[in-house]
């Protein structure tokens, strides 16, 4: 309910929708979401995972290296601290993840996919039922819906004060090429990848009219 308040206030700001318009649209978006947490749920059975072990593992699956960590893991699936290192806990004594203490602060601990997390990313997530869906969509329309539900994302993240979680090509902080041939990350200084500048990053501070 929460979520439907902050988006009808924010679709009224800027468009002249009708309310039936705007109850529809977060209806949609809620039973799209409703349906993608159902095939999480089945995809994860067969491995004694729930719904939330199946988005952390996603998630983990795209977040860079700074952002690997508990809190963050936190932050992302919008949990308590406690449920999501019960979860942790769970992923890890399955098996599906690895914790190791960072290199500079041992305080900090990062969680990376072990090689069983790896194959079960690659052939559960996303759920093929919400592949299949997306299949039937050709890559303008694609391209398209990702714009908007990042844009929608964006404006309810700040509405709500909460950390984007966006990729890295699209930050304030992203350098292209600003290490001679190699990107960097204007906050840490340190190089990026190609791969990384599409990895999803804690700190992201989304550019203007940037679409992802």
């Amino acid at each position: 309910m929460h979520f439907k308040i902050i988006f009808v206030k924010l679709v009224s700001t800027r468009y002249n929708i009708s309310s039936m318009d705007k109850a529809r649209v977060a209806s949609l978006i809620e039973r799209i979401g409703n349906l993608l947490r159902s095939e999480e749920r089945a995809s994860g059975s067969d491995s004694g995972l729930q719904t939330v072990h199946v988005q952390i593992l996603g998630y983990l699956s795209q977040c860079n290296r700074y952002s690997n960590t508990p809190a963050a893991v936190t932050e992302f699936i919008g949990s308590t601290k406690g449920t999501t290192s019960q979860s942790i806990n769970i992923l890890e004594k399955k098996g599906f993840i690895n914790k190791r203490s960072d290199e500079e602060d041992g305080r900090v601990i990062h969680l990376d996919l072990s090689d069983k997390g790896e194959r079960f990313i690659k052939n559960e997530f996303p759920p093929y039922e919400f592949k299949a869906a997306l299949d039937g969509l050709n890559k303008n329309d694609t391209e398209r819906l990702s714009q908007l539900l990042t844009k929608l994302l964006i404006q309810l993240q700040r509405k709500n004060n909460g950390k984007l979680f966006g990729v890295c090509h699209t930050c304030r902080h992203f350098k292209k090429f600003g290490l001679d041939d190699t990107h960097q990350c204007g906050l840490t200084l340190e190089p990026l990848s190609e791969k990384e500048s599409y990895q999803i990053c804690r700190e992201h501070v989304q550019l203007p009219e940037k679409a992802v």
